[in-house]
């Protein structure tokens, strides 16, 4: 008679058990997979450019279907998507075009954004074209621009996604390290390469710097793209493509995947 009360008791403890392991995953599941709506801003490190399948209707902005924050939507289905990440985009373009679809119930805001108000084209444009010390000026001029202006910038972008989307987690993603120095490569002098990723690196703590100071997530991609820089063997990132200069120094699809995605979703 005792073991068989016990055998009911334990039989009936381990269905309750059960039942509250089994309820609360499924809610944890269910809440994973429909999170509130999601919004992709930023320059064409957020849009794609480089990594192909381009969405027709996206225009001049490139935006992809291989992008970092389509990959996202589609993996985590939230309950929209709004992607106005643009090619070419600096601070002004976001504020001007691209915050329209954040609102009070957005969950999610992903953003790339400093680069081209850096003058990163023409800095890659003068240290593939010119002298060691050429590509050495131009780049002390941005990283004077990085620490005069661009903070102020950023601030003003970084002010309207907090008005329009009080409630929105924001994860800011950084910029790889474009060369993997010590390598055997054709192109850029190894004296250019490391001026190149030390400005990358200048660039990331500046606008790390700033998006910590709204309490927003900093994205930092270089670990992910660590053995995957140009000169690697390995690049997850365009070098010069004279067929299309437009993917130059954008990363390829496998660089969305593999070096953005992970960072937005560990950081999401």
């Amino acid at each position: 008679m005792r073991r068989s009360r016990l055998v009911l008791f334990l039989t009936a403890l381990f269905l309750t058990v059960t039942a509250a392991l089994t309820g609360a995953t499924a809610a944890h599941a269910s809440a994973q997979a429909a999170p509130g709506p999601y919004v992709a801003l930023g320059d064409s490190y957020s849009s794609g450019v480089g990594a192909g399948s381009y969405i027709s209707s996206s225009g001049d902005c490139k935006r992809s279907t291989k992008a970092h924050p389509y990959l996202w939507a589609a993996a985590n289905s939230p309950s929209s998507f709004s992607f106005t990440a643009c090619s070419g985009a600096r601070t002004g373009d976001v504020l001007s075009g691209q915050l329209g679809p954040l609102s009070a119930s957005t969950a999610l805001v992903s953003i790339s954004i400093g680069g081209n108000d850096a003058g990163f084209a023409d800095v890659m444009t003068t240290c593939v074209l010119q002298s060691d010390s050429s590509c050495l000026s131009r780049i002390a001029t941005a990283r004077a621009f990085v620490d005069s202006t661009l903070p102020g910038r950023l601030d003003g972008v970084y002010t309207a996604i907090r008005d329009r989307a009080p409630n929105a987690h924001v994860v800011v993603l950084g910029y790889p390290r474009f060369y993997r120095l010590g390598a055997t490569c054709i192109g850029l002098s190894e004296t250019k390469r490391k001026a190149v990723n030390d400005a990358s690196d200048h660039l990331n703590s500046a606008i790390a710097a700033r998006a910590r100071a709204y309490g927003y997530t900093f994205g930092d991609v270089r670990t992910t793209f660590s053995g995957h820089e140009i000169c690697s063997g390995d690049s997850w990132l365009h070098s010069v493509d004279w067929l299309n200069i437009g993917n130059s120094y954008h990363p390829k699809a496998a660089g969305q995947s593999g070096g953005y995605l992970p960072v937005l979703t560990s950081a999401a």
